[in-house]
């Protein structure tokens, strides 16, 4: 029996949302076209997981996605994914992708495991380790072909007990990259969803998913009239700040593609000195 069936329906939604959003949005129309070719590779690779790992090998464990890198199964699949980026991304990713092909697997192997061991995950100072330490177009090559990988096996691991004020994916141990504001009751229930791993937790709505802040004068919240669905969710304590996807505005929307789409909310939060908690996957 193989885990997720329903994922690869998912991945369609999500490849026809980031085509509208490029058609929609001019200005954001190459990352989101980059981006629907790689979420069709993304799809590719799961259905190659689903097909070769069953559900019984994924054992269940606090940390068990970060315990099962099987680069016996991934390594095959990392060229056509090198290919792909050196093909398609802008040029000095583009360039990237390609040294990293002529270095081969040994190199590939260090790298894929870099990221797995330190991807998301936070430093003292409450930064991503793996950002940090990799540098943007490095931790790109690994996180956008193992995203699906972390995905597939946290899927099979059953939803942990928590308490709603974890700042860090109980499944990985990794940094929210969105929050995700779903319908619930006459209002929306607030979730964190991991850059690692894309599973989502729930978080309570007045508190900085950053330095637990939660004076809500400290927590201010902005809204652009071209983004009436995302709210930029700053804190003036740490200076950080949480990009959320409301579905309660817009049940269209699918918080990676709409994310993606955002670009002038990046630029404005950086003008205004805030940093992101965790970048997306094309590091805005």
């Amino acid at each position: 029996m193989t885990i997720g069936q329903g994922k690869l329906a998912e991945y369609d939604r999500t490849i026809e949302r980031a085509r509208k959003l490029a058609r929609e949005y001019t200005f954001a129309a190459k990352p989101l076209q980059f981006y629907e070719k790689l979420l069709v590779a993304q799809k590719g690779l799961y259905s190659t997981l689903a097909k070769t790992i069953s559900k019984q090998e994924i054992t269940h464990g606090r940390d068990e996605v970060r315990g099962q890198l099987d680069l016996m199964v991934l390594l095959p699949n990392y060229p056509e994914f090198l290919a792909l980026v050196q093909s398609n991304a802008p040029e000095p990713l583009a360039r990237a992708a390609g040294e990293c092909s002529r270095k081969g697997s040994g190199a590939w192997v260090e790298l894929l495991s870099e990221y797995w061991a330190n991807g998301g995950r936070p430093n003292e100072d409450g930064v991503s380790r793996s950002s940090e330490e990799m540098g943007a177009l490095r931790e790109f090559l690994a996180r956008g072909f193992l995203q699906t990988y972390a995905e597939f096996l946290s899927e099979g691991i059953p939803e942990p007990l928590m308490d709603s004020t974890s700042y860090v994916c109980p499944k990985c141990d990794s940094l929210p990259v969105l929050g995700v504001l779903r319908p619930e009751g006459d209002g929306g229930r607030r979730f964190l969803r991991c850059a690692f791993c894309s599973h989502e937790w729930g978080f309570r709505r007045i508190l900085c998913a950053a330095c637990g802040e939660e004076r809500e004068e400290k927590l201010p919240v902005y809204v652009a009239e071209q983004f009436p669905h995302i709210r930029v969710e700053c804190c003036d304590t740490c200076k950080h700040y949480l990009r959320t996807v409301d579905l309660t505005k817009n049940g269209n929307a699918l918080p990676e593609a709409d994310d993606l789409a955002a670009i002038p909310l990046t630029l404005w939060a950086q003008e205004y000195g805030y940093r992101r908690i965790h970048t997306n996957l094309l590091g805005a």
